[in-house]
């Protein structure tokens, strides 16, 4: 139910009510994008913090869609998503060195680091151990 608040005048209701249906569309091609499905909580601080990360989601994945615009392709999230499901790192420690290895890059990610100015590991890496 939504209530408008008083104190406001009529153009400042009318500006809060149209933001508020921009975000109820983000959210409804947010749901659209992630195949999320309702999700019923008992507390209310449960309700903010499922709102707060569905809203962080969103806003990461409007920032990807902006930083990729920006060098010319748009992610294709299920496949991103299923490319970064590979992208796995293993670190092993064995005679007083560390040794970190990580899958290769596969699909859209390499392209969405780059975007993003996110710098990946080396494929292999030692170091001693501490």
């Amino acid at each position: 139910m939504l209530r408008t608040n008083a104190r406001v005048t009529p153009l400042q209701a009318v500006i809060r009510y149209r933001d508020l249906l921009e975000v109820e569309a983000l959210f409804r091609a947010a749901k659209a994008s992630f195949d999320t499905r309702p999700i019923f909580h008992q507390a209310d601080a449960a309700i903010r913090g499922h709102v707060f990360c569905s809203f962080l989601a969103l806003t990461l994945a409007k920032e990807l869609n902006r930083l990729c615009g920006a060098r010319g392709f748009q992610p294709e999230w299920q496949k991103l998503l299923n490319d970064l499901d590979r992208l796995q790192q293993a670190t092993i420690e064995k005679g007083g060195k560390v040794i970190t290895t990580r899958t290769h890059v596969t699909g859209q990610v390499g392209n969405v680091f780059k975007a993003a100015s996110i710098a990946l590991p080396h494929n292999i890496s030692e170091h001693p151990a501490d």
